[in-house]
């Protein structure tokens, strides 16, 4: 929730101050939606599910590193700008991709995991 928070706060100054609404809207689809599938993995009908909705998360903090750093490159964002949030969405990813091996190994036959994750 707290990262989607920045999120929006982000989009917003990029909306307003900076003019900018093609790039802040995809970055806004994929920084909230990150948090929206946590939210739904909670109420997960299987393990499955829930490590779809996890994998799905994870998916979305690539794609919002990507937009991050577009901004940043193109100039929409400073560097401290792009640097706070940035670290944030990384740590972020790297809890799910943690989540998601765990969630995996323990549903798949011992041997048979994937290490691609």
């Amino acid at each position: 929730m707290n990262f989607s928070i920045r999120i929006v706060g982000l989009c917003r100054f990029l909306n307003e101050e900076k003019h900018e609404y093609r790039i802040a809207d995809q970055m806004f689809r994929s920084g909230t939606s990150i948090g929206a599938n946590l939210a739904e993995a909670q109420c997960a009908v299987s393990r499955n599910d829930f490590i779809s909705k996890l994998h799905i998360s994870l998916k979305e903090s690539n794609e919002t590193l990507y937009w991050l750093q577009l901004l940043y490159r193109t100039r929409f964002i400073t560097e401290k700008q792009f640097k706070s949030v940035y670290a944030d969405c990384e740590e972020l990813k790297r809890i799910l991709m943690s989540a998601s091996k765990k969630a995996r190994a323990n549903i798949m036959p011992k041997g048979t995991e994937n290490n691609n994750l």
